[in-house]
């Protein structure tokens, strides 16, 4: 099963008013010297890649996963960590979501290793003093992302950041998925998964309620931006501050203060999260089919 949303604002989706921008003077990023190591929308389209941003001695540092999940997504993130000591090590997302099973595999891995996981993605900004890193919040994590997330020990989303959930479908027929055929087998491997994801949902300490949401937006309907109140009743929200998941040796943590977006929830009252009389938000509807191989029975999305 698979599910991405790459940056044409198409693909496949499964199913706070402090931003989180870590910025720490004469930071260190081991990401081949990109300006922006993460986040653009090219490398959302792109096969997941993992870095290590130091910043010793002011912070541990942190690993910047961004791209689509792959069947190569586990063995090269084993690959990376190999002589790396990553236990207790934050995750940054920045992700449009991918393969659901190597998704699993991927946050098994992390769960293992009692990472701390968030969303954002890491700028590095090369002044006359050093290089100055820092956390944007203005990052996705969608789709199969959302799981990824779940799987971290401690986990924090600022309220900048998207967090959108949607369906799995089969990834050949999520384009135009009213008007496609589907045959037993399909069904069979679609709730196959379903069931893969509820034990590793339930397995990291997520609620019944991700699943719930999650599987209530059909592929022909917009992802569902989680609310606030949502990322709490989902267990995708353990901590309230950055600091829970990138501490620093400062005793305070600049935070860039960014007005809070608007956003609704999908099973509950609205009133409380609209201003009145505003239009409601609209996620950005995914929908990528992945080209199906002759004689080979594909994974859902």
């Amino acid at each position: 099963m698979r599910l991405v949303r790459p940056f044409k604002f198409r693909a496949a989706g499964v199913l706070g008013a402090a931003a989180l921008c870590l910025a720490l003077p004469g930071l260190v990023a081991t990401l081949g010297g990109s300006a922006r190591a993460g986040g653009t929308l090219e490398e959302r389209k792109l096969p997941m890649k993992f870095g290590w941003v130091g910043c010793e001695p002011n912070c541990r540092g942190w690993v910047s996963a961004v791209g689509i999940i792959t069947a190569d997504s586990p063995k090269e993130f084993d690959d990376f960590a190999r002589g790396r000591d990553l236990n207790g090590a934050t995750v940054v997302l920045d992700s449009s979501g991918g393969s659901v099973n190597d998704s699993i595999a991927l946050g098994r891995r992390f769960r293992s290793l009692g990472m701390l996981t968030t969303v954002g993605s890491t700028l590095v900004d090369h002044g006359p003093k050093g290089d100055r890193t820092s956390v944007s919040p203005e990052a996705y994590c969608e789709s199969m992302c959302v799981f990824l997330l779940l799987s971290g020990k401690t986990r924090y989303v600022p309220d900048q950041a998207h967090v959108r959930v949607h369906q799995i479908w089969m990834g050949d027929r999520a384009d135009d998925a009213k008007a496609a055929s589907y045959t037993a087998q399909d069904l069979m491997i679609v709730e196959r998964d379903v069931g893969r994801l509820a034990k590793y949902t339930f397995d990291m300490g997520g609620a019944g309620d991700l699943l719930a949401l999650a599987l209530s937006v059909p592929p022909w309907e917009e992802l569902h931006e989680l609310s606030p109140s949502e990322l709490r009743l989902t267990h995708l929200v353990t901590a309230d501050a950055v600091a829970a998941v990138l501490p620093t040796s400062e005793t305070t943590v600049p935070v860039a203060e960014l007005a809070p977006k608007q956003v609704q929830d999908r099973f509950t009252s609205q009133a409380a999260e609209a201003e009145p009389g505003a239009p409601a938000p609209r996620s950005t509807k995914t929908a990528e089919a992945i080209p199906a191989r002759v004689g080979a029975v594909g994974p859902a999305q």
